[in-house]
Order: structure tokens, then C-alpha cells, then sequence
């Protein structure tokens, strides 16, 4: 393969690896909980507790900053945004009311703009360290 290809075939493939991540992390961390609960007021929460949506965060984190560090910022969030709204479109698409399409728009705006902006503050601080030299 020649150089100049190699680049958008390891771009596509980050992209690739980032969305299964982001689906296999939201599954991982929310998929499993699915009732909410009935506090003593009457009221109800849930079905996600905030350790959880932490967690995911986290987890995230963790493949964003791989993926921008090396200079994949594309991947990174088109990759992260696809595979949350996927994963959130799967999970909540039972709702009857058709609410939920709603709620999967902002978790795909929400997360291009997060994961946008700390990927380009993550591959910036990267570029501008450059290479670590060993004493």
C-alpha cells in the first residue's frame, strides 16, 4: 500500500475501533439498567445512576485521548458521536411516545461538540510537547 493511502485506511479504522468503544462502553455501563426507580416521595429517577453515566465518561475519555494524541481527531469524533447516538437510538427506541429520537439528537450534538473540542485541545497540546527525548 502506498503511503499516501495509509493514512485514511488507519483514519477509517480508529473511526471504527472509537464506534465500537462508544457502543460497547455504553452497553458495558447503562445497557444492563433499564428500571427506574420509585423513591419514597412517590417520585421516580433512573433509569441511570451517575456513577454509571461517570463511568461511561471515563471509559470515553480514555479512547478520545488515544485517538486525538495520535493525531486522529476525525476519528475520534465522528467515531465516539456515531457509536453513542447508535448505542442510545438501540437502548431507548421502545419508548412509545417517539420521545426518544429527541434525546438521542442531543446526545449526538452534545457529544460532536465535546469530543470535538477536547480532541482538538488534546491533538494541539500533543503536537506542540512533541516527541519525548530520552536523557
Amino acid at each position: 500500500m502506498r503511503n499516501g493511502m495509509q493514512k485514511p485506511v488507519r483514519e477509517l479504522l480508529v473511526t471504527l475501533l472509537l464506534f465500537m468503544v462508544a457502543v460497547a462502553a455504553w452497553a458495558g455501563w447503562l445497557g444492563w439498567d433499564q428500571e427506574r426507580d420509585v423513591q419514597p416521595d412517590g417520585s421516580t429517577t433512573g433509569p441511570y445512576e451517575v456513577w454509571q453515566v461517570i463511568g461511561l465518561v471515563l471509559t470515553l475519555l480514555v479512547a478520545v485521548y488515544w485517538a486525538a494524541s495520535r493525531q486522529y481527531v476525525t476519528a475520534a469524533v465522528l467515531g465516539t458521536s456515531a457509536g453513542l447516538a447508535v448505542a442510545a437510538f438501540y437502548d431507548w427506541s421502545d419508548d412509545g411516545s417517539g420521545l426518544y429520537v429527541l434525546g438521542v439528537g442531543m446526545i449526538l450534538i452534545g457529544s460532536l461538540v465535546v469530543t470535538g473540542g477536547l480532541s482538538l485541545l488534546i491533538a494541539s497540546w500533543k503536537k506542540r510537547a512533541g516527541p519525548r527525548r530520552q536523557p
